[in-house]
């Protein structure tokens, strides 16, 4: 660990901070519905942004199925932002809330706007909702692709597996 604090602007943020692992169910009018597993990490270097790393895999024959890599970056006025990128050629650019209640955290973001590469699927809207409650967190997500309006797509139910408080370390392995 770098040592770093937690930026201030980050501060609402804090209890998404750490590694959160869970199972998750998904539809949606164009594929069978299925299952996945879910790694989620939320960390910092001490700047005014949450680094966001997503894998998911499947639950029998613990196969890769997707992944995505992100920062949350927090506005003025309980605002946020979210850039997500995807190997799939999409990359997400979200605008939201966070929002603190009774003990809970809820980051409601929705897409600005949505770019894919030529040959991505097309993607032209996304919904993504986080509530974490201690040591649980719920994913959500809503999507509107290949022709299909708006439509509840994913959600997660994740545990937290490892309290990064701390910022991540930048170092090579190997480098002192």
């Amino acid at each position: 660990m770098s040592g770093a604090e937690l930026h201030s602007a980050c501060e609402a943020l804090a209890p998404l901070v750490g590694v959160w692992r869970g199972t998750g169910d998904g539809h949606y009018p164009t594929v069978p519905d299925f299952s996945y597993l879910e790694d989620l990490e939320f960390a910092h270097i001490g700047k005014p942004f949450l680094a966001m790393t997503q894998r998911t895999r499947d639950p029998l024959s613990d196969a890769p199925l997707h992944s995505e890599v992100g920062y949350l970056r927090p506005q003025p006025r309980s605002g946020m932002e979210l850039v997500l990128t995807q190997p799939t050629g999409v990359v997400e650019i979200h605008t939201g809330t966070v929002i603190e209640t009774g003990g809970s955290l809820v980051v409601d973001l929705r897409t600005e706007r949505v770019e894919g590469t030529r040959t991505a699927k097309p993607i032209t809207e996304v919904r993504r909702r986080l509530e974490v409650s201690g040591d649980k967190l719920i994913s959500e997500m809503w999507m509107a692709a290949m022709g299909q309006p708006l439509t509840h797509h994913l959600r997660a139910e994740l545990s937290r597996v490892d309290d990064r408080r701390g910022a991540w370390d930048l170092r090579l392995p190997g480098s002192p």
